[in-house]
């Protein structure tokens, strides 16, 4: 499937298909429309490799922006590959409340690292968010995140050679320099397990302590106005 911006017609796709992608601005999965489109004349005479049009979200509205790479330039047409790059990546979310403020600070640096594609660097700084996890986790606290950790491993099925790179990161004792290099999907794996861990970890025991908290402060409201009575 291709994309074709022509100096009479402008931009059509095959079958008329329509790209539907996360929402960098709402974060709903939504289809994009062409919003702006680059003069057709202008890119047959320049002859740039890649091309960046302006979508817009159905869902917010907001202008979404994408580079696509040229697959062949003719006389009076400019064939693009189906495939873009998002230049605007949506932000992961986490409840990061529930994070100790050390750990807060650097696992917010990693999810801008993973959203901005620097996967290397975001494999740093989670292992900088772990240390930090483990120190106000207190004793023992590297040992049931481990637990947390394998037990993720295996209700996502992960075996043990593609999960091996995920463990390094997070419990490895070397240099950030022995970190293993991380691909895409090995990444995003790395995201999800690490988001499981402070979940389970930190997200979870605060959650179930502030709502034990809620039902007692009601219960003991409950009793003093029936002394009251």
């Amino acid at each position: 499937m291709a994309i074709v911006i022509e100096q009479d017609q402008g931009i059509t796709s095959d079958a008329d298909e329509r790209i539907g992608l996360e929402c960098p601005y709402c974060g709903m999965y939504a289809h994009m429309e062409p919003q702006s489109v680059p003069d057709a004349a202008s890119l047959l005479r320049d002859k740039p490799k890649h091309v960046g049009l302006v979508y817009k979200c159905d869902a917010c509205d907001e202008p979404v922006f994408l580079r696509f790479a040229v697959r062949e330039y003719t006389d009076n047409r400019v064939e693009l590959y189906r495939n873009f790059v998002e230049l605007e990546r949506p932000k992961e979310r986490f409840a990061f409340s529930y994070l100790p403020k050390h750990t807060e600070v650097l696992f917010r640096e990693a999810l801008s690292c993973y959203s901005g594609g620097n996967f290397n660097a975001f494999a740093s700084m989670c292992r900088r968010s772990t240390i930090s996890a483990f120190d106000a986790l207190g004793e023992g606290g590297k040992l049931r995140a481990f637990e947390e950790v394998m037990v993720a491993q295996e209700i996502a099925g992960i075996d043990d050679e593609s999960f091996a790179p995920i463990k390094s990161v997070l419990f490895g004792s070397g240099q950030h320099e022995d970190l293993p290099l991380l691909t895409h999907a090995q990444a995003g794996i790395l995201l999800e397990v690490l988001k499981d861990m402070f979940y389970q970890c930190f997200v979870r025991r605060g959650k179930l302590t502030r709502a034990i908290k809620v039902r007692r402060f009601f219960v003991s409201e409950n009793n003093d106005n029936l002394v009251s009575a």
